[in-house]
C-alpha cells in the first residue's frame, strides 16, 4: 500500500491546485468587476489595489491565532475550515452590487484564509525526515500550477458566462479542495513546539552577515510582481484590446509568466549551483528590469504578451536564487526562522505591491508603473553586483553552505 505520508502529499497538492486556481480564475479580473458591476468610475485603480491588498494584509494578521489552533486541534482541521470559509467568500462575490461590501467580502476572505501554509506545515510535519525536503519541493509546485491555469480558464468562463459565473466556479472549485482534505490522514503525536519571539529572531536575522539585504530584495522583489496586477486588465485595453474579450487576453497575458517560471525556474536553480546564486540573482534582476522597461513599448497584445513571456524567463531566476542565499547565509541552528522571515517579508510585498500600482496607476498613468519597476529593478541588480564583488574576499561563506543551497533547490 501507498505510505501515508505519499498519499496525504498527492491529496494535498491537487488541494493546493485547486484552491489556488479557484483564487485566480477571478482576481486579475477585480477592475472590471469593480468598473463594470459595480459602477466604480472613478478612481478604479485605487478601489483595484485596495481590494486584491486588504485580504493579504487581514491574512496576515491572523496567520498566528489560525496557527495556535493547528498546534491545538489540527492542520487538517484548519484546511477544512479555511477551504469552507474561502467557498463561501467566493460565493458571496456573487451578491455583492456595491464596492463597500465587495471590500467587506474581502476582509472575511482575509480571515478564512490559510490554506497554503496548513498544507505545508501538515506536510512537514507528516512525512519522514529522510522524504521532508523533496515533499515540500512537490508541493511547492501546486500553486504555481494553480496559478497559470487559474488565469486562463477564468478568462474564458467570464467570456462564456459573466463575471459573477466565475465567483460561482470559484466557490464550488475550492470548496472541492476543501472535501478532498478529508482523505488526508494526520498523525497526532506529542509536538514540542519552539517558542521564540518575533524581535529575538530579527535581531538574530539583523547580525547575520547579508541577510537582511535578502529580506530586503524579497520585498522588492515580490512588491515589483504584484504592483501590475490591479491594473493589467486596464493596460490589455488600453493597448488596443477588446473590451468585451478584455478578460480572455489578460488571462492569457498573466499566465504568460506563470509558463516562462514552469519552463526555467527548475533550469535556474541548477544554473546556480554552478556559476553561484549571486550571479544568477543578478541575471534575474537584470532581466527582469530591461523586460519591464521594454513594456513600455507595446503596442498590440501579442507583442505585449511576448514581453511578459521573455520577462519570466529571465525573472524565473531570483525566487530560487534568493531562497538559496538564504540557506547558504543562515546558521544551520536558525534557518527555518530564517525561511519564516523571507515569507513575513513576501507577504508584506504581497500587500504593497497592488495598494502601490492602483495608487500609482490612476495618479501617473499605467506605463509609469512599468517605467519605476524597471529602474528598481536595475538598481537592485547593481546592488547584488556590487555585494557580490565585496563577498569574493570574505571565504568565511564557504562552499558547504553553498552546496546545501543547491542540494535545496534540486529537491
Amino acid at each position: 500500500m501507498m505510505p501515508h505520508w505519499k498519499r496525504n502529499l498527492y491529496i494535498l497538492w491537487f488541494g493546493l491546485f485547486f484552491n489556488h486556481m479557484a483564487y485566480t480564475l477571478s482576481v486579475p479580473f477585480f477592475p472590471l468587476f469593480l468598473q463594470n458591476d459595480l459602477g466604480i468610475q472613478s478612481g478604479l485603480e485605487v478601489w483595484s489595489g485596495i481590494s486584491i491588498s486588504i485580504s493579504f494584509l487581514i491574512s496576515g494578521l491572523c496567520a498566528p491565532f489560525w496557527g495556535s489552533l493547528a498546534d491545538r486541534y489540527g492542520s487538517k482541521l484548519m484546511l477544512i475550515r479555511s477551504g469552507v470559509g474561502l467557498a463561501i467568500a467566493h460565493l458571496a462575490n456573487y451578491f455583492v452590487y456595491d464596492p463597500y461590501t465587495f471590500i467587506a467580502v474581502r476582509i472575511f476572505q482575509g480571515l478564512m484564509a490559510g490554506f497554503n501554509p496548513a498544507s505545508i506545515t501538515l506536510v512537514g510535519t507528516n512525512t519522514p525526515e529522510k522524504h521532508v525536503g523533496y515533499a515540500l519541493g512537490v508541493i511547492s509546485t501546486s500553486t504555481a500550477a494553480g496559478g497559470i491555469l487559474g488565469p486562463l480558464v477564468g478568462g474564458v468562463l467570464s467570456h462564456w458566462i459573466g463575471l459573477r459565473g466565475c465567483f460561482i466556479a470559484s466557490g464550488i472549485i475550492t470548496l472541492l479542495s476543501a472535501v478532498m482534505v478529508i482523505w488526508v490522514k494526520e498523525a497526532r503525536g506529542p509536538r514540542t513546539v519552539v517558542r521564540t519571539s518575533i524581535l529575538g529572531d530579527l535581531k538574530k536575522a539583523a547580525s547575520t552577515p547579508g541577510l537582511m539585504r535578502i529580506y530586503g530584495l524579497i520585498l522588492l522583489v515580490s512588491t515589483s510582481v504584484l504592483i501590475i496586477e490591479p491594473v493589467l486588465t486596464l493596460y490589455v485595453v488600453q493597448i488596443g484590446g477588446d473590451v468585451s474579450s478584455a478578460t480572455l487576453s489578460a488571462g492569457i497575458v498573466f499566465s504568460a509568466i506563470g509558463v516562462a517560471t514552469v519552463i526555467m525556474g527548475p533550469r535556474w536553480g541548477r544554473i546556480g549551483g554552478k556559476i553561484g546564486y549571486e550571479k544568477t540573482l543578478f541575471i534575474g534582476l537584470l532581466g527582469g528590469g530591461i523586460g519591464s522597461l521594454l513594456q513600455l513599448t507595446a503596442n498590440n497584445l501579442i507583442y505585449f504578451g511576448s514581453l511578459r513571456f521573455v520577462y519570466g524567463l529571465f525573472f524565473a531566476a531570483v525566487y530560487p536564487a534568493l531562497n538559496a542565499l538564504i540557506i547558504k547565509y543562515a546558521d544551520r541552528d536558525f534557518r527555518g526562522r530564517a525561511v519564516s522571515l523571507s515569507q513575513t517579508a513576501n507577504q508584506f510585498g504581497i500587500v504593497l505591491g497592488p495598494l502601490l500600482g492602483g495608487f500609482l496607476g490612476g495618479w501617473t498613468g499605467i506605463p509609469f508603473v512599468f517605467l519605476l519597476t524597471g529602474i528598481v529593478l536595475l538598481g537592485a541588480a547593481w546592488t547584488v553586483r556590487v555585494s557580490e564583488r565585496n563577498q569574493a574576499n570574505k571565504p568565511g561563506l564557504g562552499m558547504a553552505a553553498a552546496e546545501a543551497g543547491a542540494n535545496s533547490i534540486k529537491k
